[in-house]
């Protein structure tokens, strides 16, 4: 194959030689002219003048219709239009602009979105919030994340509506990570009701010890919430109120069976609050405190659930009190 200068040169008379693209002085191209792009009939005009030169050079007829790419291409609804070098390097820019724009904007929206996340949460425990925020991000980057995005997600939830409620405000119940871990909770239950046996005994273990409240435990795995948290008592030593051997809690609401996916985590912390009282729990004075503990627990809870499936030995006594915690208390014997 010839190019097309070539056969300018060889042929110099073709009547079909189409004039060259303007480049301005010196052979350099003009910023701001149509360089480097030809309009449609320029092109035409080249492909006449490639057909006629190969026709000359091969000694062949010329075929007729080649005189039908002298006619004009019609124009568009808005004409044509040719784009120069600098209008299309000024539309890219715009259009750089448009996507930087467009990212700032997402970028932001999420800072508004977590004002409105933050509001009625005290400054302490928004730093809280922001501690675990960055200790996830950290983990991530050094691949060491642990739990799943779909449970860390969840329990940040929950321990920002905690934050908020006024049950957590007014003192009837606080919340702390055990070593930073979103993962296991230590919640206190501080305000039980004041008419109950558990309550006295609660404001004598105040007055012998310096504690007025039960400890609890609250562990979650990867697949929550789709499975319930598992919590113990730690301290005091309780009996009745359905606490089992090792602080496990007889309770359906905290099986699978009775676990609910859209049940709060607060909702639990009351109906356990309540479950307490109408159990008519009360403090084991002068208890062994060694007998409370995770291993036992989890063995006592596992003999509870493969008796409730297996038997259904137990008499559904206790409505949930929280209009999220729907379930029925099994009451073990």
């Amino acid at each position: 194959r010839l190019p097309v200068r070539t056969l300018e040169r060889s042929h110099p008379s073709c009547p079909c030689r189409a004039p060259r693209a303007s480049h301005g002085g010196g052979g350099r191209l003009q910023r701001g002219t149509a360089v480097g792009r030809l309009g449609p009939d320029d092109l035409l005009q080249q492909l006449k003048k490639l057909i006629c030169d190969l026709c000359r050079l091969y000694n062949l007829p010329q075929h007729p219709d080649v005189e039908m790419l002298d006619q004009p291409l019609p124009a568009g609804p808005h004409g044509t239009e040719e784009v120069t070098s600098e209008e299309e390097e000024e539309e890219e820019m715009g259009e750089d602009i448009e996507d930087l724009d467009h990212y700032e904007m997402k970028e932001e929206e999420p800072v508004d979105g977590k004002k409105s996340e933050d509001d009625g949460i005290e400054k302490e425990n928004l730093a809280i919030l922001e501690k675990i925020r960055k200790t996830q991000r950290q983990d991530h980057l050094n691949g060491a994340v642990s739990g799943s995005v779909q449970a860390s997600d969840r329990l940040m939830k929950e321990l920002r509506e905690i934050y908020r409620s006024q049950s957590y405000k007014t003192g009837i119940y606080s919340v702390e990570l055990v070593n930073d871990s979103l993962y296991e909770w230590h919640v206190k239950l501080r305000t039980v009701d004041p008419d109950s046996p558990l309550h006295s005994d609660l404001q004598v273990l105040k007055e012998k010890e310096g504690m007025d409240y039960i400890l609890l435990n609250f562990s979650y795995k990867d697949n929550f919430p789709f499975d319930p948290p598992f919590v113990r008592v730690v301290s005091p030593v309780l009996s009745g109120g359905y606490v089992l051997g090792g602080g496990a809690l007889c309770m359906e609401l905290l099986t699978k069976q009775g676990w609910s996916s859209a049940y709060s985590i607060e909702s639990v912390i009351m109906q356990i609050n309540a479950t307490l009282v109408k159990g008519k729990a009360r403090v084991q004075f002068g208890a062994n405190k060694n007998q409370y503990n995770l291993a036992r627990a989890q063995q006592s809870y596992k003999s509870l659930v493969q008796i409730h499936e297996k038997n259904g030995e137990c008499s559904q006594s206790l409505a949930g009190t929280s209009a999220e915690v729907s379930a029925d208390v099994l009451v073990c014997g």
